[in-house]
């Protein structure tokens, strides 16, 4: 938990003065700082209050963590970045399935976590605007900063369907210089 940790240093308090002002026991906050324990909320409260973050903060992250899911474009996206660029397909379609068994604006709501790629977040934005369009939902204000790729991609990579991506590929992919097969969002 490296914000505990960076917060605590920039208000220059060792691990014993904050646990002391927290009210938590110095070794309760040495395996916090260090990820090596599953803290109380109650804990994680205290210690915020003590470097001057009120407490409520951590339950509305929580609320918020949970409301959108892991199928929601911020956990999309955060799972590609820890496995990596050719992890898309798992993940995409995940938020894919999830938003068409259930349209709710919070899985679509929050865009991509900052450490996502270009490209990443490209097919992510025109995703999400393809599922919108498919409601007849305004698709979030996030899709709308998320620009062209410098180069086109063509997502099949396979020579001989190139011609057919770029007559079929929806519009949202289009504008954003991506290339997909008209069934690229078909499920069974």
């Amino acid at each position: 938990m490296d914000a505990w940790k960076q917060a605590r240093s920039r208000q220059g308090l060792s691990q014993r003065r904050l646990a002391q002002r927290a009210g938590v026991s110095f070794r309760a906050l040495q395996m916090i700082e260090a990820g090596t324990t599953d803290p109380r909320l109650s804990s994680l409260v205290k210690i915020s209050s003590a470097l001057g973050i009120p407490g409520s903060v951590i339950p509305m992250v929580l609320d918020r963590v949970i409301s959108e899911g892991p199928d929601a474009v911020v956990g999309v996206s955060r799972r590609i970045c820890a496995e990596g660029d050719a992890s898309w397909k798992l993940w995409l379609f995940g938020l894919v399935d999830a938003f068409r068994r259930c349209p709710a604006k919070d899985l679509v709501a929050s865009p991509p976590v900052p450490e996502t790629s270009d490209r990443i977040r490209s097919l992510i934005a025109s995703t999400v605007e393809t599922l919108c369009g498919e409601r007849n939902m305004p698709p979030p204000w996030w899709c709308g900063g998320v620009g062209p790729l410098t180069s086109p991609w063509f997502v099949a990579d396979v020579e001989n369907l190139k011609a057919t991506a770029l007559v079929e590929s929806p519009a949202p992919f289009r504008k954003r210089n991506i290339f997909v097969l008209g069934n690229f969002l078909a499920r069974a």
